[in-house]
């Protein structure tokens, strides 16, 4: 086999479809521009009106304030029902807010807080501290913030010389580091802890708030988040911290002075099942609630409340009424409720509503006119109606200041309305393309598509004659070229522009040399006219629909349903399923067509059909594993996705628990059954180690852990300590066992147990060497099934001896050989599994069922395309392994489809954070490993089927010994036995193109389903669901891609270790002949 080329051929096509992901998202997903500018009490806004500054002109109206932020604190939480006589765990928990609402009116306000997607803890600090509107790419940083360098509010009130305390959330420490006057802050990252940082604040924030050492107070509570992450907000668990949040603000309010203002907030809301970071209402809609001792509301009704109060709008509120600058750029507006109409209201000091308001408006536009005039991506029209706008706002208001007047009640409309429109403006303009990189991300994209697909028709011609030496190089030259060349002209370098030009040269240079050898190999586009691929591009042009890509699940399901059904169609069409008619005896021999025995064809007929059955068994039982997106409006989401400790009802969380050890075992016993059945558990190698011994513990580890995490937190007190430390042991144990197998299995890979005999008559005696035939007789001693007796032809044309001398005794072989036959399937099944294992340890337990439909799954479409190969000889003879693309589109439909049964979805909310804490409960130190994990759980069906993609070409070879002894009992020659994996090499050459060509349709069509994902994010980048549906379905699809293309080249390498392997054995047992 030829490796080198192969690994070569794989890593060159992954690294330039990498380029273009990395170029068509770096245009696609930019991070607006941030204005680095500070306010100053100093500023002076224009229109001038005098010569101090505008800010800091008055007394504050507060001179302390206490923010208390619980997070995930949704608004339906915060709602009271005193009619509801059977609440919910989340309902009715917080009735200080409704009571402190109604009782003290011009006291206390509570709103729906509504912020903007995406709704991660990171960014809605940021947002309700600068003011500003979050970008799509800044979820990826909400687990490795970085510092705030925006203006914002905690820098203000320190330069103004207010004394900030925080306690609580992490977060907040890195976002703002060395800007509080003192800090207490907890980790935040462990979903599964509900009570570390809650805890901490209790033990501090009442002596802070009782000494005189602040002026504000934040204080960030994590535990309603936590507890929705971990059981979701319909969980006993989330009443106790809602109870415990209420009777914490009840004596925050009893500890508060009449110049303290008290802010009770949500950063975000959650979905039903506790998750967060999409735009859904239930998601965006949090609870903000407000109250003095001292009057600070109009009596109701007396002016127009707001229903919902966005979250920017609460950063230039709280400047104002602490006195301090409102953050430079801050667009949000001023909370009017708070602010007296004509400076009454009793209070001494402080803003009128029409003043703040002035403030509010000339700040904005001074951002605005900064803004635009470094970014340049605000519409010219829209900045220019803008403009129109605050000038007229402004000759009104300064006409009525002259003249003595209060504005009218028509120009505080007018300066909301400006607000507004601005902020709409920004919303509108911050979702920025940079066009030329998406361009050139969709070219090479395309072109590398279309390399894909040569690559796989040209396969042999690419591993013998070597036509990726000159390309690669030549593309290596052209980047280095474009390098110097920024470097001497700019001054410094484009990264992306050397990557872009060096991908798109080579593959443009591998397909110009390809018209060489075009006509030779027949190699045209007309190839991709095929069923299957039609259905391909079908799925890749139906993700231009957003209906599609929310109902993706159900269509990948039927369109793999489908697919499968066409191939006994098919084969019916050509009249292969079923026997064909005796030949005509009257031809002579030679005409007659060569043909399976009627039995064997009926019986792959049959296995066929069973197999078919399967699958479509296994596909409508598994839509019972999908989850539900915020779209699909009544659609439940599976009760297998909980994990035990969520579910309540003990009878049900014991039947999830039964079925789940039950799949496990069955996981292990399949796998143990099939390797023991084709003989590769005989050899006393490191592999019949991991696959007897390691894999048996590691399931039991695993069954014990789901035991221990399944058992509530107040079943079993006095044992807490002993469960905690299961937690930690059970999974890290079962990770080392799993991981030790996998290193054992690519150090000695093979698994075959050879048998030698010394025939009598060769005592004594010297005779040349025994000549190896091939054959499928069990030996009457070997009570294992599917013996090899045999080292075939690789050996017997090894042999220079040409002697006929026979090295046999009683019709028994010289050799016995146990698992010849399925030398390079097996480790790659025991690879398959022992990843299956891992994946299935970071997945809820109830997906242990799903793992199972996916092993019935994948064994459905792999005996299917087995059946399809034997059925399809009777057409054709040759010793060609070449894979069709029927199989290799079901292999990738396969892990689409287990995608979505194993709970996964392509948007963010869905991401189970939990995999994260897996043998982790207490945390992470650092965000490698966390992440490590949340990507094998998300991405668990892309590596599975990515890893066991060289089967296709396998699994017809396993599957060839069901025909050979019907075959030879027809009286067939000898030589055509079947001989399993072991005609792979026979033809190395043609074995290496084969694996190769494999590898890259499976690559095309996964880039292909890229390059869709791609176009419609291109098409519709201004589309009104881009944000929700497009775009994450492009990053799932990207990293699924990348982490796919991983494991793919990891299968493949597997395949050559054992091939390396088999080359070694065959050389110790002939040193002096094999060549």
């Amino acid at each position: 086999m030829r490796r080198l080329p192969i690994l070569l051929a794989l890593l060159w096509v992954c690294s330039v479809f990498y380029v273009g992901i990395f170029l068509f998202v770096g245009g696609f997903l930019l991070v607006r521009l941030e204005v680095n500018r500070m306010s100053t009490c100093a500023d002076v806004l224009s229109p001038v009106a005098q010569l101090k500054g505008d800010f800091c002109l008055s007394e504050p109206r507060f001179r302390r304030a206490v923010v208390l932020i619980i997070d995930a604190l949704k608004a339906d939480f915060t709602r009271y029902d005193p009619e509801n006589a059977a609440p919910k765990p989340f309902e009715n928990k917080l009735p200080v807010l409704d009571e402190m609402a109604s009782a003290h009116s011009s006291h206390a306000r509570l709103y729906t807080f509504r912020a903007d997607p995406p709704t991660t803890t990171m960014q809605r600090i940021k947002g309700f501290t600068t003011g500003s509107l979050p970008t799509f790419i800044d979820v990826g940083n909400n687990f490795a913030s970085n510092a705030i360098l925006e203006d914002n509010l905690v820098h203000q009130l320190g330069q103004v010389g207010k004394r900030v305390v925080f306690m609580g959330d992490d977060t907040w420490v890195s976002l703002f580091p060395k800007k509080f006057h003192r800090s207490l802050p907890f980790p935040s990252f462990n979903v599964k802890d509900l009570h570390t940082v809650d805890n901490g604040i209790l033990q501090n924030i009442y002596p802070t708030m009782e000494g005189d050492d602040w002026d504000v107070l934040i204080a960030h509570f994590l535990g309603v988040d936590h507890c929705g992450h971990r059981f979701g907000p319909d969980h006993p668990a989330m009443a106790e911290k809602l109870s415990q949040m209420d009777g914490v603000i009840r004596s925050v309010i009893k500890r508060l002075k009449n110049d303290t203002l008290l802010v009770v907030m949500g950063d975000h809301g959650m979905t039903d099942t506790g998750d967060h970071g999409g735009e859904s209402q239930k998601e965006t809609d949090a609870a903000l609630f407000l109250y003095s001792s001292s009057p600070l509301f109009p009596a109701p009704g007396s002016q127009v409340e707001p229903e919902v109060v966005p979250q920017t709008d609460l950063v230039p509120t709280l400047a104002l009424l602490l006195g301090v600058p409102i953050p430079y750029s801050s667009v949000g507006q001023v909370l009017l409720p708070l602010f007296p109409q004509n400076g009454s209201r009793g209070a001494p000091t402080g803003l009128s509503q029409a003043e703040a308001l002035w403030i509010n408006v000339k700040q904005v536009n001074r951002f605005l006119e900064t803004y635009s005039n470094m970014a340049k991506d605000i519409p010219p029209d829209s900045l220019s109606q803008l403009q129109a706008d605050f000038s007229n706002i402004s000759s009104q208001y300064l006409s009525a200041v002259h003249k003595g007047h209060l504005p009218p009640l028509k120009l505080v409309i007018s300066m909301q309305n400006y607000l507004t429109a601005v902020r709409e403006t920004c919303r509108a303009s911050w979702a920025r393309f940079n066009p030329f990189k998406m361009a050139a991300g969709l070219l090479i994209l395309a072109v590398s598509c279309v390399l894909c697909y040569a690559l796989s028709e040209l396969s042999c011609v690419v591993v013998q004659e070597g036509l990726l030496k000159l390309p690669i190089l030549s593309g290596l030259a052209v980047g280095l070229v474009i390098a110097a060349g920024q470097l001497f002209l700019q001054g410094y370098l484009e990264f992306s522009w050397c990557l872009g030009t060096a991908a798109l040269s080579s593959e443009v240079l591998f397909l110009w040399k390809t018209r060489r050898v075009s006509q030779k190999c027949r190699w045209s586009l007309s190839g991709l006219l095929t069923p299957a691929l039609l259905v391909l591009f079908l799925r890749c042009a139906s993700l231009l629909s957003d209906s599609y890509v929310i109902y993706e699940g159900h269509v990948v399901t039927f369109l793999l349903f489908t697919l499968s059904i066409y191939i006994p169609l098919r084969l019916n069409w050509d009249g292969l399923l079923v026997p064909l008619p005796p030949p005509d005896t009257q031809k002579p021999p030679r005409l007659l067509p060569t043909t399976l025995p009627s039995s064997v064809v009926r019986r792959e007929a049959s296995v066929l059909l069973v197999w078919l059955g399967v699958l479509v068994g296994s596909l409508y039982v598994s839509l019972s594993f999908h989850n539900c997106r915020e779209e699909q409006g009544t659609c439940q989401p599976s009760s297998f996705l909980s994990p035990l400790s969520r579910v309540q009802d003990s009878q049900l969380r014991n039947l999830h628990y039964v079925l789940s050890v039950f799949s496990l075992a069955t996981w292990g016993y399949l796998l143990h059954r099939w390797l023991r059945h084709y003989g590769n558990l005989n050899c006393s190698s490191l592999t019949v180690f991991t696959a007897c011994f390691l894999i048996p513990l590691a399931c039991v580890c695993i069954g014990l852990h789901w035991a221990v995490s399944a058992t509530p937190e107040d079943t079993f007190r006095s044992l807490s300590e002993l469960i905690g430390l299961a937690q930690v042991f059970l999974p890290r144990a079962a990770f080392c066992l799993l991981g030790l197998g996998l290193l054992l299995l690519w150090l000695d890979p093979m698994t075959v147990f050879l048998k030698t005999r010394t025939p009598l008559s060769s005592r004594g005696t010297s005779l040349p060497p025994p000549k190896y035939r091939a054959s499928t007789g069990i030996s009457p001693q070997a009570e294992l099934h599917h013996l090899i007796p045999q080292l075939y032809q690789r050996i017997r044309h090894s042999l220079e001896d040409g002697s006929t001398d026979s090295g046999e005794v009683d019709n028994r072989p010289a050799v016995e050989a146990y698992g010849l036959g399925t030398v390079y399937s097996a480790p790659l099944v025991l690879l398959c599994g022992l990843l299956g294992l891992v994946l299935l340890l970071l997945h809820p337990e109830g997906m242990a069922l799903a793992f199972l439909l996916l092993l019935l799954e994948a064994g459905a479409v792999l005996h299917i395309h087995a059946c399809s190969t034997t059925l399809s000889s009777l057409h054709k003879h040759s010793n060609d392994f070449s894979v069709p693309w029927a199989p290799v589109v079901s292999w990738s439909l396969a892990a689409a489809q287990f995608f979505h049964a194993s709970g996964h979805l392509p948007t963010f909310p869905s991401i189970q954070w939990g995999a994260a804490f897996v043998g982790f409960p207490q945390g992470h130190t650092g965000n490698l490993l966390p992440a490590s994990l949340v990507t094998l759980n998300t991405f668990a069906s892309h590596i599975i089927f990515a890893v066991g993609c060289p089967l296709l070409l396998l699994w017809p070879l396993v599957c060839e010994v069901r025909g050979s002894r019907s075959t030879r009992s027809a009286g067939l020659e000898e030589s055509e036995d079947a001989v399993m994996e072991m005609r792979l090499r026979e033809n190395p050459q043609n074995f290496s193109s084969c694996l190769l060509q494999l590898a890259a349709r499976y690559l095309f069509v996964s880039g292909a389903q890229v390059f869709a994902s791609v176009c419609a994010a291109a098409i519709l980048r201004r589309h009104l669901m881009v944000w929700k549906v497009f775009a994450p379905k492009l990053m799932f699809e990207a990293f699924g891609f990348i982490v796919g293309s991983v494991f793919l080249i990891l299968g493949v390498a597997m395949v050559m270790r054992v091939d390396l392997s088999v080359g070694g054995l065959f050389k110790k047992l002939l040193p002096q002949n094999s060549r």
